[in-house]
């Protein structure tokens, strides 16, 4: 019998524990994490979903947490300079080992993004409560496997370009709102041996995550950033012996 996907979702908790904004407690009473987790778990149900937030030892993040996880989860808007450095290293290690990673939302600003894209992975925004259009633009992409184009976000914080982030492995879905701007809503990345996937829509004033649509897009994206049987190692630089020649 096959071990169970292991799937973390981490967030900083922070709008949460400080009552802000007001209507966040009804749209998410467990918190983000708590229902990105319950969506997870009904679109996975063979997975293993398990929450951790920053104010924990370690920020949920430890050694022995990270060994165990196939994909993890983050979102993260206004603590990002509270996480540990070192914390932030041991994903980083973890993700290059083969470790998955989904950031979504404002966590394009977090630490570990920006470490391991190299880039500011700054944008231009604002928060008018809008509508937005996600389109596909890669359909042949498993993230995208039952999405509808559009799908479409009643109220959500703009999110435009310029998008500082290198070219992405793919480009599987790009927003508009009513504004005209446009944006690179769904992007992955290959760093090491891990997959990386960058998804916007998900704001803490808007109950996106209650949307059976983009719940789809996060359960597609554990799904495509997991490699269970992939034996953990980060790359090393090596100068192996050239005995093939003798």
């Amino acid at each position: 019998m096959s071990e169970p996907l292991r799937v973390l979702v981490w967030n900083e908790n922070v709008h949460e524990r400080n009552g802000e904004p007001a209507g966040m407690a009804e749209y998410y009473p467990d918190g983000i994490h708590g229902a990105v987790a319950d969506a997870l778990r009904r679109h996975l149900p063979d997975a293993e979903v398990s929450t951790a937030t920053q104010e924990q030892p370690e920020h949920g993040l430890g050694g022995d947490v990270l060994d165990r996880t196939d994909v993890l989860l983050w979102w993260g808007h206004i603590a990002h300079e509270g996480v540990d450095d070192a914390v932030v290293e041991r994903v980083q290690q973890h993700v290059l080992g083969g470790m998955g990673l989904l950031v979504l939302h404002s966590g394009h600003f977090s630490k570990i993004f920006r470490r391991l894209l190299g880039t500011t992975c700054s944008l231009a925004w604002r928060n008018d409560g809008e509508q937005e259009l996600v389109w596909t633009v890669k359909p042949s992409h498993p993230i995208a496997e039952g999405v509808p184009s559009p799908l479409v976000i009643p109220r959500q914080e703009m999110y435009g370009e310029l998008f500082d982030i290198p070219d992405p492995d793919d480009l599987v879905f790009i927003s508009s709102f009513a504004g005209g701007e446009v944006f690179r809503s769904g992007v992955t990345f290959t760093r090491g041996r891990g997959r990386i996937f960058y998804f916007s829509p998900g704001d803490q004033e808007y109950p996106v995550y209650l949307q059976a649509e983009v719940q789809q897009v996060l359960a597609n994206g554990v799904r495509w950033a997991a490699q269970p049987g992939l034996a953990r190692s980060v790359p090393e630089v090596s100068n192996p012996p050239r005995t093939w020649l003798t």
